[in-house]
């Protein structure tokens, strides 16, 4: 019985994932991620992105140098050293039920491309599901729908590690 629910406590939240459009000036991803808490609760693991996003997308190498303003105007932002990034900036901010965002993330930041990420919370006293999208859109000569695949497995990676830490309590 312990090792079952060990099992259980290991096992990631399901998801689920669809590649929404795909073009060569843009596309959209979307996540879908079951969480076992109230969005309340979720809400206070999502505005804590060191907490859960991979040190392996950040630019220090380090996610304990993120941040979030959880604010209309508010950054998220990750700082070492005597350097600094801003991955988005906040554009809406419901508490537990949307954080918008406007940025690209990650290597699309030099690319001159626009993205807007959605995290809606939906549910109730027995827990909730994360509606991720992310929707980029730039100059066709980019190809965005080669990056497509490779960004929604990052926001997969991401999201997901933000829905289990929820899904446990923020433990």
């Amino acid at each position: 019985m312990a090792a079952a629910a060990l099992v259980l406590l290991a096992a990631p939240p399901s998801a689920r994932s669809e590649l929404k459009a795909s073009a060569p000036d843009g596309f959209t991803v979307e996540h879908r991620l079951s969480i076992a808490s109230t969005a309340v609760s979720a809400w206070s693991v999502l505005v804590h992105p060191e907490r859960w996003w991979p040190k392996d997308h950040t630019w220090s190498g380090d996610a304990r140098n993120l941040s979030l303003d959880a604010n209309a105007g508010g950054c998220f932002c990750e700082r070492w050293q005597d350097a600094s990034v801003e991955h988005a900036r906040v554009i809406q901010s419901r508490p537990g039920r949307i954080l918008r965002l406007n940025g690209a993330l990650g290597p699309l930041q030099e690319m001159a491309v626009e993205g807007v990420l959605s995290v809606q919370l939906e549910g109730d006293e027995h827990g909730c599901v994360a509606i991720v999208t992310y929707r980029v859109s730039g100059d066709a000569s980019h190809h965005l729908e080669l990056l497509a695949p490779v960004v929604d497995r990052v926001i997969g990676e991401q999201f997901g590690g933000f829905a289990a830490l929820a899904s446990h309590g923020g433990r």
